[in-house]
């Protein structure tokens, strides 16, 4: 697995300062957003509760609302200034609670969510055994869990440019499928499905695109990136570096996009413990011994 480290800190004032511009930009948030409404067909159930980890400014959990219209759907975020914006989309005959909450310490009590879904939050999170522990934890026992994620083809292009100009640290990691599936797997969630899809999105120019990455809050937080100002000679080449991948009159930018769902274990079903073998967990009140006489 990757040994990156996010700053969460930087992660969550970075989605702070963009709460205002989030949605002038959010075009394969949307896009990204209709594949895990389409996943929601695999859950045949009336859900009590659904939660939006990493709602953002709410667009998503709106959508859920809209629904469940009988469900209690929570928009739970780290940076309040979004939940803030959120409020834009909590409609009075559909309203939704917004919560400021971590993904890996969610403010709800053990087997209490039917559905947790999670749009683009979770490259943020490079903890993934306390990302999914915590996923388990809340979902009842067959309760589903949807998200997606980013994977490391994720802005190759920018990536590359920069490489030709110096070796520091200055575009996001973002883990592969396969480490992200079996972290779920380790974490005792059932039947994961994953999927990749790649988009390409062209600018005019690469000023656009890192404008875009900017006013989406999605710019670097790596804790190995370079603190310091980049000079403005290192700038310039980068950007005649990514002048050089100009296609059809356009800068191209992938964007590898991973969309996954799971089901909430059987209580007692193991889960992999760390260093190798399994570990079942179950309430004291299911323990059944037997007494000495």
């Amino acid at each position: 697995m990757s040994d990156f480290q996010v700053d969460a800190q930087r992660v969550r004032a970075n989605f702070s300062h963009a709460a205002g511009s989030y949605e002038q930009h959010d075009a394969l948030q949307r896009e990204v957003q209709q594949l895990l409404l389409e996943r929601l067909d695999f859950y045949l159930e009336q859900p009590q509760r659904v939660i939006d980890v990493g709602a953002g400014t709410g667009r998503g959990t709106a959508l859920l609302k809209k629904r469940y219209g009988k469900a209690q759907v929570i928009a739970i975020d780290a940076a309040l200034p979004m939940l803030r914006t959120a409020k834009s989309h909590v409609s009075w005959l559909k309203p939704y609670a917004r919560v400021c909450g971590d993904a890996t310490a969610l403010p709800l009590p053990d087997h209490s969510v039917d559905i947790l879904h999670s749009n683009l939050c979770f490259q943020w999170i490079d903890d993934l055994p306390a990302l999914f522990g915590e996923c388990v934890r809340v979902l009842k026992p067959g309760g589903m869990l949807l998200f997606s994620t980013f994977g490391p083809d994720t802005l190759r292009e920018l990536r590359a440019a920069w490489a030709m100009v110096d070796q520091h640290s200055h575009v996001s990691r973002f883990l592969d499928m396969h480490d992200v599936g079996d972290a779920m797997i380790s974490a005792g969630l059932r039947d994961p499905v994953l999927d990749v899809d790649r988009y390409t999105l062209t600018y005019s120019e690469p000023k656009a695109l890192l404008r875009e990455l900017k006013g989406l809050g999605a710019t670097h937080a790596d804790r190995g990136r370079e603190r310091g100002l980049t000079g403005k000679r290192h700038f310039q080449a980068m950007l005649a570096a990514y002048e050089t991948m100009r296609l059809n009159g356009r800068i191209p930018a992938t964007w590898e996009v991973v969309t996954a769902h799971a089901w909430g274990p059987a209580p007692g079903q193991s889960r992999r413990a760390k260093g190798g073998g399994e570990i079942a967990s179950f309430s004291v009140d299911n323990l059944r011994g037997s007494r000495r006489r």
